[in-house]
């Protein structure tokens, strides 16, 4: 039943006091929000404690909730804000990332050659450090965009700026991104 329902029916019943339609929310989105966070942030401990702070508001605002906008885009709004205010109370930039690994196990294809596969983990690593690198701003956007599908729209009314300035954001990290990357080998030559 909740199977099939979008979030905004499955908040809207949360906030009737059906404790099941919650548990399918938290199960449909936690994986995303949980990558975004780890990744935005750049510690997995951090992140944890941020993560429960944005389900912790999400259950403690349910009475307050309207769907003016979808399900994600009203969490990820509620993440940046504890994202923020985690900053503003540990006095720390929001620039600050690891350099450790972040913890998140990244998705990996076994292909059954290994020279390929330590390629492709290498090009993850390269990704990971050039996206930790990015301005916030610029690294934000993208991880919205990419981890989690939002619109240009939904990304700026998150991010509190115009949809023109998130396409900027957009289109100077990717540029970034794409120096830091191996340029691919369209010859279907590899050296050995």
């Amino acid at each position: 039943m909740a199977a099939e329902l979008n979030d905004t029916a499955l908040m809207l019943r949360y906030r009737d006091g059906d404790v099941n339609a919650f548990e399918t929310l938290y199960n449909r989105h936690r994986g995303a929000l949980f990558r975004y966070l780890v990744r935005r942030i750049g510690n997995q401990q951090l992140a944890e404690d941020v993560f429960q702070e944005v389900w912790s508001r999400i259950i403690r605002n349910r009475q307050n909730y309207r769907p003016a906008a979808k399900f994600t885009t009203y969490m990820f709004h509620i993440a940046q804000n504890c994202t923020v205010d985690h900053y503003r109370r540990s006095g720390k930039h929001q620039a600050m990332v690891s350099d450790q690994d972040d913890g998140v196990p990244e998705p990996t294809a076994s292909t059954g050659n290994p020279v390929a596969e330590a390629e492709a983990s290498d090009i993850r690593r390269t990704l990971t450090d050039a996206l930790k690198n990015l301005p916030t701003e610029q690294r934000e956007a993208f991880l919205l965009r990419e981890e989690s599908g939002l619109t240009l729209d939904e990304i700026g009314e998150i991010t509190g700026v115009g949809r023109e300035t998130v396409k900027s954001r957009l289109r100077y990290a990717l540029g970034k991104l794409r120096q830091c990357l191996p340029e691919p080998d369209v010859t279907g030559i590899n050296d050995g």
